[in-house]
């Protein structure tokens, strides 16, 4: 299943999509749920995971947001 939305982390507003599903797997982040992630800040992609990290998270605002999406979603 795939989801999408905006976090909004201080003055921030990091856009994302996430695929997920209902059993864990070896290819989601941390072995969860997700198997594909994307962060974006004003259309640029900061965070991309694809069965694996293309893109990690480099600054404060986006590892919130991903916090939050893995809370969520993993």
């Amino acid at each position: 299943m795939w989801n999408n939305g905006v976090i909004k982390i201080d003055k921030t507003s990091v856009t994302f999509s996430v695929k997920h599903f209902e059993d864990p797997s070896e290819f989601g982040i941390d072995e969860g749920r997700i198997s594909k992630l994307e962060l974006r800040v004003k259309g640029k992609i900061v965070a991309n995971y694809d069965r694996g990290w293309d893109i990690k998270p480099s600054d404060d605002a986006v590892e919130k947001a991903l916090q939050y999406v893995l809370a969520t979603y993993n």
